[in-house]
């Protein structure tokens, strides 16, 4: 009988490969049709059936070329944890594949489709829905499986229990009758840290340091509304993770975009943005990530877009771009300089 624990790791890796070659399928499929249409057109003489099946058998060989050459050994290597991938904390390299051999050439053959129709002055696929929703809900799929992985999937998770109580309350109360008794041989203040969770009370004779671990209500009639577990969170936090790139690729369907040069630097902006899915959550790059590999460059775009569409993205991610970096540079740069430095002043 299959146990759990294989049972998780079989869906998890059947979600992931789908996720990896449908979209790259649907979106050649398309292009496809798009060049068939193309020489339907132009060229009724030829058979246009002849270009339509080249591209899909060339989707299938790349489909299948690219999962045995580098998705199942880059899965194997991940799994034994051996060589490159035995540190992997701080980033993803299922993730850093995916949006290699999926993402990329989905956004390619999508802007291959708009330059075909703009060259035969025709629309026959704008792109608007199925094939941009997929890539981005392969996305999200492979980035909420790589932050669940690690947790139970049923149960209580442990992970977050042992978080929120690492260890039994502790209690250190300390009296210290004079000032100097409060300063140890090296001159420093005495001061008591316990399982991270600390509240120091300074009065100006003794000091009381109580170290106290609470654990949350949950009693009274509305207690349901206060449940939560962090594997739920993780779908919200996956979704939330890719919206402004969801807005920015509806921007690009619209046919005065789709059908223009203003195609390129969105889909290449979308990309960028797609590779903070590499860093891993705990990853100290992600918010330098976040900022300037989407918020900055999609600021500028937008501007861009605005002065040359009209009001074509809504003015609520323009400012949301806008106040996210501003205040990520503010807060990590410019209060370094001197003039910032209050505390030379006091």
């Amino acid at each position: 009988m299959v146990s759990g624990k294989k049972a998780k790791l079989l869906v998890f890796e059947l979600l992931q490969f789908a996720g990896l070659v449908t979209p790259v399928f649907v979106a050649m499929q398309r292009f496809a049709g798009v060049v068939r249409q193309a020489q339907g057109g132009t060229q009724p003489s030829r058979d246009p059936s002849v270009a339509y099946w080249l591209i899909v058998a060339s989707s299938i060989a790349y489909v299948a070329t690219t999962t045995l050459l580098v998705w199942l050994p880059v899965k194997y290597l991940v799994f034994r944890r051996s060589g490159f991938f035995r540190e992997r904390r701080s980033w993803r390299p299922v993730s850093l594949v995916f949006v290699t051999l999926s993402t990329l050439p989905c956004f390619a053959f999508i802007v291959a489709s708009s330059q075909v129709q703009i060259h035969q002055s025709g629309e026959y696929d704008s792109f608007g829905e199925l094939p941009v929703s997929l890539v981005l809900l392969s996305l999200i799929c492979v980035d909420v499986i790589e932050r669940i992985r690690p947790r139970r999937l049923t149960g209580q998770d442990e992970i977050a229990t042992s978080a929120a109580f690492p260890g039994p309350a502790l209690v250190l109360t300390e009296s210290v009758s004079t000032v100097t008794g409060q300063l140890d041989d090296h001159g420093d203040e005495r001061w008591t840290r316990a399982n991270g969770s600390a509240d120091f009370h300074r009065y100006s004779g003794p000091v009381l340091t109580s170290l106290v671990a609470h654990e949350p209500d949950l009693d009274g009639p509305l207690r349901w509304l206060r449940v939560h577990d962090p594997r739920s969170k993780l779908f919200v936090s996956g979704f939330l993770f890719w919206l402004d790139t969801v807005e920015m690729l509806r921007v690009a369907s619209l046919p005065s975009i789709y059908l223009s040069n203003w195609l390129f630097p969105i889909y290449v902006v979308s990309y960028l943005s797609s590779l903070r899915v590499i860093a891993a959550p705990q990853s100290p790059c992600g918010p330098s990530l976040g900022v300037w590999l989407q918020d900055f460059p999609f600021l500028i775009l937008r501007i861009a877009l605005i002065a040359a569409f009209g009001l074509v993205t809504p003015v609520l991610y323009l400012v949301k771009n806008l106040l996210v970096t501003l205040s990520f540079v503010y807060f990590n740069y410019m209060i370094k300089l001197r003039i910032f430095n209050t505390e030379r002043l006091l």
